[in-house]
């Protein structure tokens, strides 16, 4: 298990009713209703937050990885992220595809910049070998 030196950011939230109750982070910046994948509730799901949360870290991890290659990332660059949450033997688990947008970008220097990004990106390296992963440039 990796160890972290220097602790750069701590987000901070307390949750209450689990999947039909409510998040707030503690600066009050995020403030959300849960409710529960499928449902008729008004709030939205853990499932939806790792993804937001998910693809926006690794577009920072693609734009360090385009720096480094002298390349700028499109302004239009995304990742549409989906988290399956499903069961299996033994219980409940997720599953993942991040689908990489990166109009303009060669094919190939696209290619070098998402393998490097998924290499380092703090989500990624999380979930290394917990979850099946599928990255596709499209």
């Amino acid at each position: 298990m990796a160890k972290i030196d220097n602790v750069l950011y701590t987000g901070k939230t307390q949750t209450t009713g689990g999947r039909e109750g409510a998040s707030r982070s503690s600066d009050g910046r995020l403030d959300i209703a849960l409710s529960s994948p499928g449902s008729s509730g008004k709030g939205t799901n853990p499932e939806q937050l790792f993804a937001a949360g998910w693809s926006a870290c690794f577009i920072g991890a693609m734009g360090l990885a385009a720096r480094d290659l002298k390349v700028a990332l499109p302004a239009d660059t995304a990742v549409n992220a989906e988290v399956d949450l499903g069961t299996g033997e033994g219980g409940y688990f997720l599953q993942a595809r991040l689908n990489v947008s990166l109009p303009g970008v060669d094919r190939e220097v696209a290619r070098t910049i998402v393998d490097t990004a998924h290499q380092t990106c703090p989500y990624s390296k999380g979930t290394r070998g917990n979850i099946d992963v599928e990255i596709a440039l499209v």
